[in-house]
């Protein structure tokens, strides 16, 4: 990242947001939402989420877009009635089902970070990272671990290291931090030093055979 003319220049054009559709019972973590959603802005990064305008997916897509970046939601068309409330903001892009959401989103993104969630946001975080052992993407991988929401996680994956299970090296696909502005530098910085499964495999969703997206707002 290089300063000029005091705006930040950031390597990563967009940086994919998981979150959840709940805003959680602590204030801090729409806080947190809202931060990153500023941080992605002072750097010049466009959003790539699931599309919602609930909960804090609502919170980090209003924060980006009132900022003046590009914000590209991604939602199955089931989930539009639950997820959708109100005026959505930036570009909506409808697709099938939950498969085609994730790799869309990760086609369009430089970079993954997970703000506090649930199922969901567990699920989508885990396949990234998963992805990225593979060897499908080297795209790094940020957790927000906003007042330690996730430290019970990060000591589950080092009792699996521990066991056996996930290798030293694996383990430092998974970058954390408790703010939004130490995160976004960590992930800066990241440079993949994992093994990869199998290299070079092409994950885009037109190589899946998914059927083509319908853009659906702007």
């Amino acid at each position: 990242m290089e300063m000029g003319s005091d705006v930040m220049v950031s390597k990563f054009k967009r940086i994919c947001v998981f979150c959840g559709s709940s805003q959680g019972k602590k204030s801090s973590y729409q806080d947190a939402a809202i931060e990153l959603g500023k941080e992605l802005v002072s750097r010049n990064i466009d959003l790539v989420y699931g599309g919602g305008s609930i909960g804090l997916m609502g919170l980090v897509s209003q924060a980006v877009h009132d900022g003046g970046r590009h914000v590209i939601g991604v939602i199955p068309k089931t989930l539009m009635p639950r997820e959708l409330t109100g005026e959505t903001v930036g570009e909506v892009k409808a697709v099938a089902g939950m498969h085609q959401r994730k790799a869309e989103m990760a086609r369009h993104s430089d970079a993954f970070i997970a703000l506090p969630g649930g199922y969901g946001t567990l699920e989508e975080l885990l396949e990234v990272i998963t992805w990225a052992q593979l060897g499908i993407h080297d795209k790094p991988v940020g957790l927000l671990n906003v007042d330690g929401y996730y430290n019970s996680l990060l000591s589950f994956i080092d009792k699996a290291v521990e066991e056996g299970f996930i290798s030293p090296n694996a383990r430092q696909i998974i970058v954390s931090a408790p703010t939004a502005t130490e995160l976004v530098e960590k992930l800066e910085e990241y440079v993949p030093c994992h093994e990869s499964v199998a290299s070079k495999l092409n994950w885009e969703t037109e190589q899946l055979g998914y059927p083509q997206v319908q853009e659906i707002a702007r």
